[in-house]
């Protein structure tokens, strides 16, 4: 066996914790020691059960691992151990860095801004455009957007980053060759071709709960910022927040309405003093060195507009706008706004992603 496959069986071992993994490599000081040493000297490891061990005994049958690690390649899987010059650079300072990741696509970049674009999982439409139009900005300017690929406003960064032509990384709390959520299957093709599709978790190892927190971290991990878009009080991308700022990375979040419940943990950081993001460029900014400078979408021609629709429609962008914030900002009464949003609708100018709610139809 190589060294790689030594690493691979340790790594891929489905029923072992980090803790455990750690303590075997701390223990027998590489994969190949471990992999040749007696089976009868694991019980010398207090951590490791009697089930544990017969894992083990049964994991290293002969052929069995060179013969799964010869069908990663098959799966169009790679695999790299923390002592390879391609394990991210960002990981290996986390809180238990993962001692391998496998991945699909390719591994996030070290000399490019990531951030992370995390949120509720039933969120609001208003959430989903936001979410969208923010990851789409931020890829349009060269910044990797990362995620976990769940439903709601993962899922939508994530489109949002595919949109924007860039570059997007799922970090999943399953093997990567296993789509959690199975209604993300499109998205992890497309995510798979257009960035990456990451795990620290062996192949064919499904979604577990006590999976994803550990998964948060290595999302925070990969990432210069985190932005939060949508979270409940006790949302788990709170646990993300909560390794960033372990991490020391920069949080930001989206203000939301007082007593809203999908806005209650964004107000809660923003409290404890996360940035306010209103656009894509209250973030970027703070990597402007890195970053280039993003440019507004192009908006349709407004030559055929009336001079009140031009008004209301120059109010207007990706980013989701209340009717009275537009009946203010336009110096319009509702009733009238209201006729002239009508037009712009009936015209394709506009769309309504939720009730009250615009933005512009590109």
């Amino acid at each position: 066996m190589t060294e790689k496959e030594y690493w691979y069986w340790l790594c891929a071992m489905l029923e072992l914790g980090q803790k455990k993994k750690e303590a075997i490599l701390s223990f027998f000081s590489s994969p190949e020691a471990a992999f040749k040493e007696k089976i009868e000297n694991y019980s010398s490891i207090l951590m490791l059960t009697e089930k544990d061990i017969e894992r083990i005994k049964i994991s290293r049958m002969k052929g069995c691992v060179e013969e799964s690690y010869a069908k990663l390649a098959d799966k169009g899987i790679y695999f790299v151990t923390i002592e390879d010059g391609e394990y991210p650079e960002k990981l290996k300072n986390i809180y238990e860095p993962p001692l391998g990741i496998f991945y699909k696509g390719k591994l996030p970049e070290e000399n490019r801004i990531n951030i992370a674009v995390i949120g509720a999982r039933n969120c609001s439409d208003y959430g989903l455009e936001t979410a969208r139009s923010f990851a789409k900005e931020l890829a349009r300017a060269g910044a990797g957007v990362i995620s976990g690929m769940a439903a709601g406003i993962d899922g939508a960064a994530h489109e949002g980053a595919l949109m924007g032509e860039g570059d997007t990384f799922a970090v999943l709390g399953c093997g990567v060759d296993v789509c959690y959520p199975v209604e993300n299957f499109n998205l992890y093709l497309k995510i798979s071709n257009g960035g990456g599709i990451l795990s620290e978790y062996g192949p064919m190892t499904q979604p577990r709960a006590y999976h994803f927190p550990m998964r948060n971290r290595l999302i925070s991990g990969l990432s210069d910022g985190i932005l939060v878009v949508e979270a409940r009080e006790k949302s788990g991308s709170l646990i993300t927040v909560d390794y960033g700022l372990e991490q020391g990375k920069n949080i930001y979040a989206i203000p939301g309405r007082p007593g809203d419940v999908l806005s209650d943990g964004c107000n809660n950081i923003l409290k404890m003093g996360a940035k306010l993001c209103t656009n894509p460029e209250d973030i970027l900014e703070d990597y402007i060195q890195i970053c280039k400078k993003i440019t507004k979408d192009d908006k349709k021609n407004d030559k055929l507009l009336e001079a009140n629709e031009k008004i209301v429609y120059a109010c207007l962008s990706r980013i989701p706008k209340h009717l009275n914030d537009i009946a203010k900002e336009a110096d319009l009464s509702i009733g009238a706004l209201a006729s002239v949003l009508f037009q712009l609708e009936y015209k394709n100018y506009i769309k309504q992603t939720r009730a009250n709610y615009y933005v512009t139809d590109i």
